[in-house]
């Protein structure tokens, strides 16, 4: 059997803890981006639909004269 060094353990250590803090952050990341862009969506769409509303107003508005 073979021995690993205080060295040696204390990197293993180390990498394994950087990997796992890489793959954390990356999927952090992923999860915010997506948020953002369905917000920006839903944002747009509201946005999208008040237009139409203020259209639509406007249009009774003018048959209404």
């Amino acid at each position: 059997m073979t021995r690993l060094s205080k060295l040696e353990i204390g990197k293993d250590a180390v990498q394994d803890t950087v990997v796992a803090t890489a793959t954390t952050v990356g999927q952090v990341s992923t999860i915010l981006t997506h948020a953002v862009r369905d917000i920006a969506g839903v944002v747009g769409g509201l946005a999208t639909e008040l237009f139409e509303i203020g259209d639509s107003v406007r249009r009774a508005s003018e048959d209404d004269a």
